[in-house]
């Protein structure tokens, strides 16, 4: 096979052109082309009165050699790569009874999903411990804070079956380095539980909620018919850890039942919101790092604002879809403020699992039809700023993360006046310094409701300071570079805290905890991904890792 790349078309091409198009670019006979697939399609939108389409084809040629040969100076005519997953090995037929103890899984989000499933794949039966309960009930449960004002701490936004990313946009790709096509891996076995075929194609892939839920139960069912399990309503509460300070092995773990489980091997897939689970390895020792991550607020706008903005006269177009952005703004104050988790046609959402305390996030579904457009503007922090903030002194704690995470919280459900409302100001007086009162053409899309106020009041501030300061300059810097942007009746809303995790648990080259044998930190939680693809990803490679641990296979 031979792929070409940057092959591009205009928007509104007519359905043969591509195959014009490959046979003009390769400079073959139409009969040449035996057949050919389409491996990637994305958009140029820098000239919105032209849009064009950008393809990667991989085509199966009569003379692949030849062409080859005549075209080895081309960068865009290369051979394909091979993409196929390849599993580093599998169990014996007599490892189901042979008295090992089962490798568990901590977790069942994207992270703690594809490390289960691969073990599984791999013949290796793992245990997964989920502390929430499964999709359809958790579904439930959030609906109950969103709609009631009622927060189960144990199933939410951030726990329960498909972890975090169930309820966000479901964007499917990531800039992470994959020398191995790892995301490809991610993306089949999606398409394989359910899944539109076109997510292995288009640039910017994504799912979002409703066909998440029923894509991760046949997943859960396909664990399960390999050997798996997977138990809910399982919070681990201890770990059992034995051996000197040099030398530790993982034993097993406490669930809060009482039960005890043995296990040399367990993924810890966490999230980033399994605060207890935080302190309590920290607790027992277990190597971690305070790491940066970034606060701010949700900002809301009319989708066709955006559209407009973005694509022109094309808004609108169906193989665009809902327009989004990715805004950077590096501040006076040193802070950078940037875009996160864009979510086109979508809604602001409480996605808290403490009680008393207000997070927000952004979710859209697979149609993206809703009618505002909404982002996290955040503000970078690095963990000086943590005690600086609390007004401590001393070296950073691993915690001291989550303790500021907390703070901002509590202060935001203050400031929503209770009932998990969320605290919101209009663009417009925020920039200028001056209490919301009322409402303007955006009406914002969090429930329970918002409470309209002074994000940046003297004293009782949403946020510090410092990044105040920063959102406000950045406001009109993005509408630069966005029109209307900026626009008065645009809606903030806060806090988003969660963009990533406070803490870094440590691992080493084997992807084993660095000073605990056995146990092996994943995901988002564990400070080694950002999204479901990253987080798959990384599942992926930590059950390889424990795989070859655990099956004897030499690394490499």
């Amino acid at each position: 096979m031979l792929r070409i790349t940057e092959l591009r078309l205009p928007l509104d091409h007519a359905e043969g052109a591509l195959r014009v198009a490959v046979v003009r670019r390769l400079g073959i006979a139409d009969a040449d082309l035996l057949g050919f697939t389409l491996f990637k399609r994305a958009y140029d939108a820098r000239k919105k009165s032209a849009i064009v389409l950008s393809y990667t084809i991989d085509c199966e040629l009569a003379d692949e050699t030849g062409v080859m040969q005549r075209l080895a100076g081309d960068v865009h005519v290369k051979p394909s790569p091979d993409t196929r997953y390849r599993f580093i090995g599998h169990a014996p037929a007599d490892f189901r009874t042979s008295g090992r103890a089962r490798p568990l899984v901590i977790g069942f989000g994207p992270c703690g999903l594809f490390a289960a499933l691969i073990l599984a794949q791999m013949g290796l039966r793992p245990l997964v411990l989920e502390r929430g309960r499964p999709v359809r009930e958790r579904t439930k449960d959030t609906w109950g804070l969103w709609r009631r004002g009622e927060l189960d701490p144990e199933s939410n936004v951030q726990f329960g079956e498909g972890g975090a990313g169930t309820f966000s946009d479901g964007k499917l790709w990531s800039q992470i380095s994959d020398p191995r096509h790892l995301t490809r891996k991610v993306l089949t076995e999606f398409v394989k539980a359910g899944a539109p075929e076109e997510i292995l194609y288009v640039s910017k892939p994504h799912i979002g909620t409703f066909r998440l839920v029923s894509m991760i139960e046949k997943m859960r069912a396909d664990i399960i018919a390999l050997g798996g399990e997977v138990r809910f309503g399982a919070r681990v509460t201890d770990v059992l850890i034995e051996g000197a300070a040099d030398h530790r092995q993982m034993r097993g773990v406490t669930l809060a039942s009482g039960e005890q489980i043995d296990a040399e091997h367990v993924v810890l897939a966490l999230g980033h919101s399994a605060r207890d689970s935080f302190e309590m390895l920290h607790r027992h020792g277990v190597q971690m790092e305070a790491k940066p991550f970034s606060i701010g607020f949700r900002v809301e706008h009319p989708q066709s604002l955006i559209d407009s903005a973005r694509f022109g006269p094309s808004a609108g177009n169906p193989i665009l879809g809902a327009a989004d952005y990715k805004l950077v703004h590096h501040a006076k104050n040193g802070r950078s403020v940037y875009s996160f988790c864009m979510c086109p046609g979508g809604t602001v959402v409480a996605a808290t699992s403490e009680i008393g305390r207000v997070v927000t996030n952004g979710m859209s579904q697979y149609s993206r039809n809703e009618r505002n457009a909404n982002a996290g503007l955040v503000v970078g922090i690095t963990p000086a700023d943590y005690r600086v903030d609390a007004g401590a002194a001393g070296p950073v704690s691993p915690l001291d993360g989550i303790a500021f995470q907390r703070h901002w919280e509590s202060r935001a459900y203050e400031l929503g006046g209770g009932g998990y409302r969320a605290p919101g100001q209009l663009v417009g007086d925020f920039i200028k310094g001056q209490r919301s009162t009322t409402l303007g053409q955006v009406q914002p899309s969090y429930t329970p409701g918002v409470q309209l106020t002074d994000l940046a009041e003297r004293g009782r501030g949403s946020l510090p300071d410092y990044a105040l300061q920063a959102l406000r300059e950045a406001l009109p810097a993005f509408e630069r570079q966005i029109r209307g942007f900026a626009m008065p009746d645009a809606v903030l809303t806060g806090v988003e805290t969660r963009t990533s995790s406070p803490l870094r648990i440590t691992r080493g080259r084997k992807l084993q905890s660095l000073n605990v044998a056995g146990l092996y930190p994943a995901g988002e939680g564990a400070g080694y991904a950002g999204g479901i693809m990253s987080a798959g990803v990384d599942g992926i490679e930590v059950a390889e890792a424990l795989a070859a641990e655990l099956l004897g296979i030499a690394a490499g």
